[in-house]
């Protein structure tokens, strides 16, 4: 038995080593308490967190710094921003490489691993001397990036044990939350103060502490050397990773008026979409391929991965009308704007720490709606705002929309776990993971082109508030639809839940 199938025999010795009693617990010991969360899964998260600030951070202060590049390199702006498209592109080509890499070298080898490729790339984009290997060398960020991000909430759920995964994910999850807002912050700070260079040299200590605490902190899972190695599924690989990349790269071609119809939107995205299906249909067919999606009967993960791509519209898709508002409506410069969202980062924080604790104690479906429903709320100033709006009332507004938004992330990432063995955790994550950048690329598309056909050619701040407004109701009608949705996510958690599959 343990011969044929080496993984259910390891984690069937694990479960039975979970619910053994111990020789130690006397008749008078107090039971563990069952919210308590071993400190070895925060050593773990804190040491994975540190190494991601590095990616998250990364990724929006480029953003922020694409005017400032096209300039120092005398490139225009269309070849400028390849930095970001690259990048992008080549995340989204090894995100799905995560699941199998980690089965052949285990997670503490090949955190180390990615987080030095991304360290490489930073230095290497440090270097750069034109656009065309600053271009390169984002690409070689990307490759460490796409396998950081999923592989980071694998190791913290695997060493959680489905235990408290509100609370940790809550916790892991905190880069990606504040990333969007406090990068932008931290790139108008750098290219204020420094020259471009740093936007990249400041990943360097994210990334040498990270290594330095993986190499302490990260159990040593290498697999036996006796145990069958997992074959690489080439088929899938050459279906999925370019279809998700082609698909994210005709969306990140949507401008202008002729937004989605145009050839360079249309060509990429219907050859993406068609490699996306074939690997679906391939996956759905056999073991082993390299994601499996037939996790998708799993009720709890299809729910939440829905949720997770509405979520992505909302946060990522107002995230491109927010500092365009400040800056375009209120005269704002990149920095000004990056400080007024500050408030929807602060909101982040302190939602999820409740957050975590509700989504463990009532399940996560009513965390989520009222999260979904509070930033719903909190969107509409946005779009009911003219040119002269008070600050001070925006702000408030912010403030309630990072509740509501860290409110209802944690839920949806903590919800794609329930009940999933420890093999399985691997795919989730890629699925989650893949599920909320496609749900940001879409919402980014979408409102790019609802901004340009709402806002025109207005030119005076009155008609350019009225453009945008339209644009945030689009916004708030994506928050609207997600509601009804939580309520397909897993409800009050019953005791050892996390033993045992729930019926799907």
């Amino acid at each position: 038995m343990s011969s044929s199938h080496p993984e259910r025999g390891e984690a069937a010795t694990a479960a039975a080593a979970e619910t053994r009693p111990t020789a130690a617990a006397g008749a008078g010991s107090a039971p563990p308490d069952p919210d308590r969360v071993d400190p070895a899964v925060w050593r773990l998260a804190f040491t994975v967190i540190v190494g991601a600030l590095a990616v998250v951070f990364d990724t929006t202060i480029v953003t922020v710094a694409l005017n400032d590049l096209a300039a120092e390199l005398g490139a225009p702006l269309s070849t400028i921003q390849w930095v970001s498209t690259g990048y992008l592109l080549a995340v989204f080509v090894t995100v799905p490489l995560a699941g199998w890499a980690q089965s052949r070298l285990g997670g503490k080898r090949l955190w180390i691993t990615a987080l030095g490729t991304f360290l490489l790339g930073s230095v290497l984009c440090a270097l750069a001397w034109d656009a065309t290997s600053l271009i390169a060398f984002r690409v070689v960020q990307g490759i460490g990036g796409g396998i950081m991000m999923p592989l980071m909430a694998t190791l913290v759920v695997q060493a959680a044990k489905g235990r408290n995964i509100g609370k940790v994910m809550a916790t892991v999850t905190l880069p990606t939350a504040l990333g969007p807002v406090l990068g932008p912050v931290l790139g108008g700070v750098i290219l204020s103060l420094a020259d471009w260079r740093w936007i990249f040299f400041v990943n360097i200590p994210f990334c040498l502490v990270g290594a330095w605490l993986a190499r302490r902190n990260l159990p040593d899972d290498r697999p036996a050397p006796d145990r069958p190695r997992a074959r690489l599924d080439v088929v899938g690989l050459l279906l999925l990773s370019p279809g998700v990349a082609a698909v994210i790269y005709g969306l990140s071609r949507v401008e202008g008026s002729a937004g989605f119809v145009s050839a360079a939107v249309l060509v990429p995205l219907t050859g993406g979409l068609a490699l996306v299906g074939g690997f679906t249909a391939w996956a759905l067919s056999r073991a082993g391929a390299l994601v499996d999606l037939r996790l998708f009967r799993h009720r709890p993960l299809a729910s939440a991965a829905s949720l997770s791509f509405l979520g992505g519209v909302t946060l990522y898709g107002a995230m491109l009308l927010l500092p365009l508002y400040w800056q375009q409506v209120r005269g704002e410069d990149a920095l000004g704007a990056g400080l007024l969202l500050v408030p929807q980062g602060i909101g982040a924080f302190l939602a999820r720490t409740r957050a975590g604790h509700y989504t463990d104690r009532i399940g996560p479906r009513w965390v989520a709606c009222a999260g979904f429903a509070l930033a719903t709320v909190a969107t509409v100033p946005f779009a009911l705002a003219g040119a002269d709006t008070d600050q001070v009332w925006l702000m408030a507004a912010l403030l309630v929309r990072g509740i509501g938004m860290g409110a209802a992330m944690v839920p949806l990432n903590g919800a794609a776990y329930i009940g999933l063995t420890h093999q399985e955790i691997p795919d989730a994550s890629i699925i989650a993971r893949v599920a909320q950048q496609l749900g940001g690329s879409v919402g980014t598309a979408v409102l790019a082109v609802v901004l340009q056909c709402t806002v025109g050619d207005a030119r005076t701040p009155d008609t350019l508030a009225g453009g945008f407004g339209d644009a945030f109701w689009w916004s708030i009608a994506f928050s609207v639809v997600a509601v009804p949705l939580c309520l397909l996510l897993p409800g009050r958690p019953e005791p050892q839940a996390s033993a045992r599959r729930p019926a799907r």
